[in-house]
């Protein structure tokens, strides 16, 4: 494990240039003294490891040095042909690129990393949409990944919920989540997110514009998405669910579901159990909670059970009518 780690620090060091002790123990996941443990190793080795002093200093390798470790083993050679890659390759307009350079790897490997390839591409698929869903149609994504390569700036025509807007976008990253293709971008002094099938045109600028200092797009999403989950549950809702509905839970409600269902109390003597689960706004909950139909119960908080009860008095007096 440690000589992995020194070849990863090594190659840190040769691919982003200098870096700080706290830098390197971030991305290698071990403490600051691990690190510097580490770069004293790499220098009795041989390796030379320069450490500037100061505000904006760190460790660095001389001017010149480059190593020559980056031979693939079994398992990285395989991760590099994991299925799932072409199609949002395709969407990105790179699907001719991927399919060359993957040949040409292809090639270039020994013989054993080559079948283990082969034999990853054969027997693992990633299908990252989700189920029953189309795709949506992203003509603008090509050029708004381009124009995040080039760091140009876009100007875009979004349609909102509440309305369409015209914005001028600072495009930092692209985003793949559950089939869905987002644009991070700066608007306005912000970093905001944009579904880029929403975008009813989109416009290139000769412009380019200076991307963030550190501006990290896997940490932002990361945050950002913690903060809409926090800010979409609303409440906690108490239900009392059948054998059926706990089976149900997690495919209607994905992770949530599944931790309500496993903290769930002891059954009853029908095998129904009480659950406690995060909701969104009473509306949206209400809408939520009718799919789970007679296999729930909602125990509290009184205010949705009264809710729940309303919805369904007006669904029952609607099919008693005759049509």
């Amino acid at each position: 494990m440690r000589a992995d780690r020194l070849l990863s620090l090594l190659l840190l060091l040769q691919n982003r240039g200098r870096m700080t002790a706290p830098e390197l123990a971030a991305e290698l996941e071990v403490s600051v003294r691990t690190v510097y443990r580490d770069v004293e190793a790499l220098s009795a080795s041989g390796v030379p490891v320069c450490a500037d002093r100061g505000p904006s200093g760190g460790y660095r390798l001389m001017d010149g040095y480059r190593t020559r470790l980056t031979g693939l083993t079994d398992a990285e050679a395989g991760s590099l042909f994991f299925p799932g890659a072409p199609g949002p390759a395709r969407d990105l307009g790179l699907g001719a690129v991927l399919a060359t350079a993957r040949l040409k790897l292809q090639a270039a490997l020994p013989a054993e990393l080559a079948e283990r390839a082969r034999r990853v591409e054969d027997r693992f698929h990633l299908d990252a949409p989700a189920w029953f869903r189309d795709a949506d149609p992203v003509p603008y994504l090509a050029p708004a990944a381009q124009a995040v390569w080039e760091q140009r700036v876009l100007r875009a025509h979004y349609r909102r919920w509440k309305g369409e807007v015209h914005r001028e976008l600072h495009p930092l990253g692209i985003v793949l989540k559950g089939g869905i293709w987002y644009l991070v971008a700066r608007a306005d002094g912000a970093v905001r997110t944009y579904r880029i099938s929403r975008f009813l045109a989109l416009d290139t600028a000769e412009e380019v514009f200076e991307r963030p200092a550190g501006f990290d797009l896997a940490a932002h999403w990361e945050e950002s998405s913690r903060r809409l989950e926090s800010a979409v549950h609303k409440g906690t809702a108490r239900l009392r669910i059948s054998p059926w509905a706990q089976r149900l839970l997690p495919m209607q409600f994905g992770a949530v579901g599944s931790r309500a269902v496993e903290n769930a109390g002891p059954p009853d003597a029908e095998g129904w159990v009480c659950v406690e689960i995060p909701v969104e706004a009473q509306a949206v909950a209400v809408g939520d909670l009718l799919r789970l139909g007679t296999d729930a119960e909602v125990l509290g908080p009184p205010e949705l059970r009264q809710a729940l009860a309303a919805a369904v008095a007006v669904l029952a007096a609607r099919y008693a009518a005759a049509p």
